[in-house]
């Protein structure tokens, strides 16, 4: 499997994560930074949460950790939590916007 192959896998597997207080997948919500897959199958995901102190901050990793690793061709996940830059709402898709109604 190809590293862009893995990647789209990636994708389609975080769509699967939601913040529990949010409708709206972690993808979708413009919460990944960066996905970075190498030659082993280790991959390294940045990712930000919506507000710094979020209270299902663990959990939600967790799940991108495990979700990420049960991927074909992953052999281990490093989940970054990064708040550079700041998330707002403009990095949501324009479903996520849609369906919080700020469009």
């Amino acid at each position: 499997m190809t590293k862009f192959e893995i990647e789209e896998k990636i994708v389609d597997m975080l769509k699967t994560v939601f913040d529990p207080e949010i409708p709206v997948n972690v993808y979708d919500l413009g919460l990944i930074y960066k996905i970075d897959v190498a030659e082993e199958g280790e991959v390294s995901i940045d990712m930000t949460l919506t507000a710094p102190n979020c209270p299902a901050a663990d959990f939600i990793m967790e799940d991108v950790r495990q979700k990420v690793e049960s991927i074909e061709g992953v052999n281990s996940a490093t989940i970054n939590l990064v708040f550079e830059p700041e998330w707002d709402k403009d990095m949501m898709s324009e479903e996520a916007k849609l369906e919080l109604g700020f469009l």
